[in-house]
């Protein structure tokens, strides 16, 4: 008589969601990190120059990031929070923070692209330093550090992809937290029978101080 088993199931198919966890992991981490430091920093550099008409010579004006929009520079910071946040939540939270994650990377990305021919910033320079309202800035150009903004911003558009894809595959913080929020309580040790205090204290609070 022939006995048939049945071969056992090749490791390969158990380890490949769990490799491709662990890759998407180290990648999505670097983009998002990576991202968010490339964003802050192309902020504080000079986006566009000019100048302006004071007193019948030509003033020199620059504007930087931070001067053009506030939005790379803060979607950056929340993107930061969301790709840590990533990690303490499971499930649902996990994906709405993920999703919170991509939409800022496309936020920095579209903001930064906006900026790069935006001249208000620098008009309003020009206005001020002239003393007239309706002054604008001449010679105006315009420097490649959007674009690494919203470079920055793709990296952090990436990590959130990935979040989204393969988050269900990373682990989660192992806190001392129920699902409820509420800290898991701590058994409280049994009295010591030779100290009779112990023994009234467990009694009125309603406890077995035999620990039984």
């Amino acid at each position: 008589m022939e006995y048939v088993t049945s071969a056992p199931r090749p490791r390969s198919d158990a380890a490949g969601p769990a490799r491709a966890g662990r890759r998407s992991l180290a990648v999505a981490l670097t983009c998002g990190a990576l991202g968010a430091a490339v964003a802050l920093l192309a902020t504080r550099q000079q986006w566009s120059r000019g100048t302006a008409t004071v007193a019948g010579g030509p003033f020199p004006l620059s504007a930087s990031g931070s001067d053009v929009t506030g939005v790379p520079a803060a979607l950056a910071i929340v993107g930061l929070a969301a790709l840590v946040a990533v990690f303490a939540v499971r499930r649902t939270g996990r994906f709405a923070v993920s999703a919170l994650l991509a939409l800022s990377g496309a936020g920095i990305v579209a903001a930064a692209l906006f900026g790069a021919s935006d001249s208000s910033a620098l008009d309003e320079k020009a206005a001020q330093a002239s003393g007239d309202t309706s002054a604008t800035v001449d010679a105006l150009t315009h420097t490649a550090w959007p674009y690494v903004a919203a470079a920055g911003g793709l990296l952090i558009l990436v990590a959130g992809l990935l979040a989204l894809r393969y988050g269900r595959l990373w682990p989660a913080m192992s806190g001392r937290y129920e699902r409820s929020g509420a800290p898991r309580p701590r058994r409280r040790a049994a009295p010591d029978p030779d100290r009779p205090e112990e023994l009234w204290k467990a009694l009125d609070r309603g406890e077995d101080p035999t620990g039984a």
